[in-house]
């Protein structure tokens, strides 16, 4: 007889075509969470992932409502001398628009090239089924799991979980546990193995700049008043210098200087600057100076325009002075850094820009904490040792420059560190047309979870 690990890979190897199948059942199921119309889909989703659960061995298995869409609860407890862990995923995904842009329907999934494409399948449908196989795997093939694990599978993530903190605060009782595993993530570029340790948060605001109280003509008032779209030009043009650097008065007082070594390893991961600027079709990179793009990304805080409307859009001409001004800004936060102060600041930074003339008025919208896991805790090294036994590289770090809503919310109300373990492919397409996953990752995943369950109960 073989060890259980041999035991537990020989069952997905023989069942992986088994496996497919069902992950395509899966992503049939069009549960975009931020459209109502798709209401009845997500629901239905969430009862197809407790029918799921309950029937591979799975107990405790609850669609537990929430003021908005369903969390998934399921759990194995009967490790009484192991650590337990909870596996956190989100079934909810993205609008498929454009549509046009799609080689097959977004819903209808196919296989094709070594990849799985399909809305969701990346983002974050596989990475939660390759969970549930692999502790199928380990149950099927050993009638035990080596640790504890219960399951929290939400509906809400694409929309900033806006109900996730609420839901574990009512449901702390039944949430012990000594780890957080996270597969929401990704390798890195060149789809090289990686552990991501650290994520951005964000405070996310808008500036809505009001002149008159409608439309004016141009000729006739002209000169007479202000207009708001230049008004509002010229506040965004203040909050960055002309190399990207932030002159927000005191928004850098709370980053946290990386340590050598960190830089280090930064200067060490291949980047090809010329090819990751061709691959997205841009004249080329930009950003602050005195810092790589990965670590623009990772480790420094950023200030980014996400719209901006005003006055006339449409074809031809139409002389106006439009009466209003809009623009959406995004902060991304590095670790340290309070999304509520930073708001703050910036809010101060803007109604500091003398515009005569105009009302301003700056609103926040959403935010949310950056999170941070020492690489050197055991869990992470732990799993860094896992990936490399399962796909036979040295795995990275990364410091991802998004964020994940629910990850601070697990941080605030449990204080249970946490393993941002994924296993999508950089190209993955996730949120755009024909997002795909790379079946070498689906598959080396659940390999990959299967052996960190063992190494955990071990270690």
């Amino acid at each position: 007889m073989g060890t259980p690990i041999e035991a537990v890979e020989a069952y997905l190897e023989d069942t992986a075509e088994a496996r497919l199948a069902e992950l395509q059942e899966f992503i049939r199921i069009p549960t975009v969470g931020v459209l109502s119309e798709h209401a009845p889909d997500v629901r239905a989703g969430a009862e197809w992932l407790a029918e799921r659960m309950g029937a591979i061995g799975l107990e405790h298995v609850d669609v537990s409502d929430t003021a908005g869409h369903p969390v998934v609860y399921g759990d194995w407890l009967h490790a009484p001398d192991a650590p337990t862990v909870i596996v956190y995923g989100h079934y909810d995904v993205q609008p498929v628009d454009p549509l046009e842009l799609w080689v097959r329907p977004p819903f209808e999934p196919r296989i094709e090239g070594g990849r799985i494409y399909g809305r969701g399948v990346a983002d974050d449908k596989g990475q939660v089924h390759l969970h549930l196989w692999a502790a199928r795997a380990w149950l099927e093939a050993t009638g035990r799991l080596p640790l504890n694990v219960r399951y929290v599978i939400e509906g809400e993530e694409e929309a900033g979980s806006p109900n996730f903190r609420a839901w574990l605060e009512a449901n702390t009782e039944r949430l012990g546990a000594d780890l957080i595993v996270v597969s929401d993530t990704g390798f890195y570029e060149g789809n090289l193995p990686a552990l991501t340790v650290a994520l951005r948060g964000n405070t996310y605001l808008q500036v809505d700049v009001r002149g008159s109280r409608q439309d004016l003509h141009s000729g006739s008032f002209g000169g007479m008043v202000q207009n708001p779209a230049v008004a509002l030009a010229r506040i965004i043009a203040s909050l960055k210098d002309g190399e990207g650097r932030i002159t927000v008065p005191g928004f850098y007082d709370d980053w946290q200087e990386p340590s050598a070594a960190i830089r280090r390893q930064f200067s060490e991961m291949p980047f090809d600057e010329s090819a990751f600027a061709a691959g997205i079709e841009s004249p080329g990179l930009f950003g602050e100076p005195g810092w790589n793009p990965l670590e623009r990304k990772g480790l420094r805080p950023t200030l980014d325009v996400c719209g901006m409307w005003s006055g006339f859009q449409g074809e031809g001409t139409k002389t106006i002075i439009p009466s209003t001004a809009h623009a959406k800004l995004s902060c991304r936060l590095s670790p340290g850094m309070d999304p509520g102060l930073a708001f703050e600041r910036v809010r101060a930074a803007i109604m500091a820009v003398e515009v005569p003339g105009v009302s301003v008025e700056v609103t926040q919208l959403d935010s949310m904490w950056p999170f941070v896991v020492s690489p050197e805790h055991p869990a992470a090294v732990t799993a860094m040792g896992c990936l490399r036994e399962v796909f036979g590289t040295d795995p990275w770090y990364v410091y991802e420059g998004g964020s994940i809503g629910a990850v601070a919310s697990f941080d605030a109300v449990l204080g249970v560190p946490a393993v941002l373990l994924g296993f999508t492919n950089p190209d993955d397409q996730a949120h755009s047309p024909n997002e795909s996953l790379v079946l070498a990752n689906y598959e080396g995943g659940a390999r990959t979870v299967a052996r960190y369950w063992q190494a955990l109960a071990r270690d």
